[in-house]
C-alpha cells in the first residue's frame, strides 16, 4: 500500500505525515489491519527497538473533584462507586510506589483529583517525591495534579519531579462538549509551564468519547505541536454513573488503528498504552506492543487493570523486553534537544473517514472499580 510505504519512510526520517495521511490510517479496513500494524511497528522499532517502559500509577487523592469532565469517575456529580479518600501520607504513597517499582516500573506517576494543587498540596507532593526517590534509586517521578499556578511547576521540579502529566484529551473544537469548568487553552498552558520549568512533558488523549476521526487527528497534531516527550493514549472506560457510561464506540481493530496513527504522527516520542486497554483491546493487547513503547503496569486511578504478572508475561511472550532504569527511553536526538521533525510534503486527498456505530454489546463486566492498593488496606496490583 503506497500510503503505508510513505508513512514508514516519513517515520524513519522523523518527517511528519499530513493530516490527510493520518485520516487515511483511521479509514483503513480490518483486512488491512495487520499491514498497518506492521508498518507502524517498523517506525516503533527504529526509535525504541523492542523495549517497553513500565509506568505505575499512585492515586494520591481519589474522588470529589470540582471539575465536570464527562469521562471521569471522579468528576463533580459522579455517581460511580469509586474509592474516595483525601491525601495519602508521603510514607503510604511511597509504599504504594515501591510495589510498582518492584514489579518493574521505571516511572511512578503521582496523581491527585482536583482542578489544581494549592501551595500546601505542592508541599505534600514534594515530600512524597523525596520519600519515593530516597527509597527507590533511579526511579522517575511524574506528577499529575491538574492545572498549575505560577511558580508551582518550578517548585515541583526543584523537589525532584522528572515529568508532569496533563492530557489534552480531545480536540479543541469539541473540548467544550466534555468539560465546561476549564477549557483547552488551560490544558495547553499547564503543559507549557511544565516544559518551561525543565520537566519532561507528558500529554495525551482519550479515544472513544464519541469523537470523529477528524477530532482524533486534530488532538494528535495539537500534541505534536506541543512536542511532549510522552503521549499516553487512553481508551474511554465507560463508568456507570458518568455522562459517558453508554459510549461503547471502540472495537479492538479501531483501537489499534488509533495507536498506529499516533505512532506515525509521533514517530520518536514515547507512546504509552494507557487506561482502557483491557476493556477495548482485550485479547489483542499484544499487537499493541508493536505500536507503543510504554504502558501502565497493574491498576489505574479508579479501575482495576490486568494483573501485573500478566502484563510482564504478555511483554515476554510477544518478544519484547522491559526497559530498565539504566536505559534512556528517548532517542538521542530528542534527549539532546534537537529541532522539530522535518516538514512533510502534501499528500493527495484521503478518502472520507467514518466512525463505526456503537456496539450492541456493552461489556460492562469489563469495567472493574478499583478496591485495592492506595487508599485501602489491601495490597496493590503490580
Amino acid at each position: 500500500m503506497d500510503l503505508l510505504n510513505t508513512l514508514v519512510d516519513k517515520g524513519l526520517r522523523r518527517a511528519l505525515p499530513t493530516r490527510e495521511e493520518a485520516l487515511a490510517v483511521l479509514a483503513t479496513s480490518d483486512d488491512e489491519l495487520l499491514d498497518v500494524v506492521a508498518a507502524a511497528g517498523k517506525v516503533r522499532r527504529q526509535w525504541f527497538g523492542r523495549r517497553v517502559k513500565l509506568n505505575y500509577l499512585v492515586n494520591l487523592k481519589s474522588g470529589l473533584c470540582p471539575e465536570d469532565c464527562s469521562y471521569c469517575s471522579q468528576r463533580l456529580g459522579s455517581k460511580a462507586e469509586i474509592l474516595k479518600y483525601t491525601w495519602l501520607k508521603p510514607d503510604d504513597a511511597s509504599k504504594a510506589a515501591a510495589a510498582g517499582v518492584a514489579g518493574g516500573a521505571k516511572r511512578v506517576c503521582l496523581v491527585a483529583s482536583g482542578r489544581g494543587p494549592t501551595d500546601r498540596d505542592v508541599d505534600r507532593v514534594s515530600e512524597t517525591i523525596s520519600a519515593i526517590k530516597e527509597q527507590n534509586e533511579g526511579v522517575e517521578v511524574c506528577a499529575c495534579l491538574g492545572l498549575l499556578s505560577d511558580g508551582q511547576a518550578e517548585r515541583l521540579r526543584s523537589a525532584g519531579a522528572d515529568a508532569y502529566n496533563h492530557n489534552l484529551n480531545t480536540s479543541e473544537a469539541t473540548y467544550g462538549d466534555i468539560c465546561t469548568t476549564h477549557d483547552f487553552s488551560d490544558r495547553v498552558s499547564t503543559v507549557q509551564q511544565a516544559q518551561a520549568a525543565g520537566m519532561s512533558a507528558c500529554s495525551g488523549l482519550i479515544a472513544g468519547m464519541g469523537e470523529s476521526d477528524a477530532d482524533l487527528v486534530d488532538v494528535v497534531f495539537a500534541l505534536r505541536e506541543l512536542d511532549p516527550d510522552s503521549v499516553p493514549v487512553n481508551f474511554l472506560i465507560p463508568f456507570e454513573g458518568t455522562p459517558l457510561a453508554k459510549e461503547w464506540n471502540l472495537t479492538p481493530q479501531r483501537a489499534l488503528r488509533i495507536l498506529a496513527m499516533v505512532r506515525f504522527v509521533c514517530p520518536d516520542i514515547e507512546v504509552r498504552l494507557a487506561g482502557g486497554r483491557e476493556v477495548h483491546l482485550r485479547s489483542m493487547q499484544p499487537l499493541a506492543l508493536h505500536l507503543v513503547n510504554s504502558l501502565f503496569l497493574g491498576d489505574y486511578l479508579t479501575s482495576e487493570g490486568q494483573a501485573g504478572k500478566d502484563d510482564l508475561a504478555m511483554i515476554a511472550d510477544a518478544g519484547f523486553e522491559v526497559e530498565g532504569t539504566d536505559t534512556t527511553t528517548l532517542p538521542e536526538h530528542r534527549r539532546a534537544g534537537c529541532g522539530d521533525a522535518q516538514p512533510a510534503a502534501d499528500a493527495a486527498e484521503a478518502p472520507a473517514a467514518t466512525v463505526p456505530a456503537p456496539s450492541d454489546e456493552t461489556r460492562r463486566d469489563l469495567v472493574a472499580v478499583r478496591r485495592r492498593g492506595a487508599g485501602t488496606d489491601l495490597p496493590p496490583n503490580a
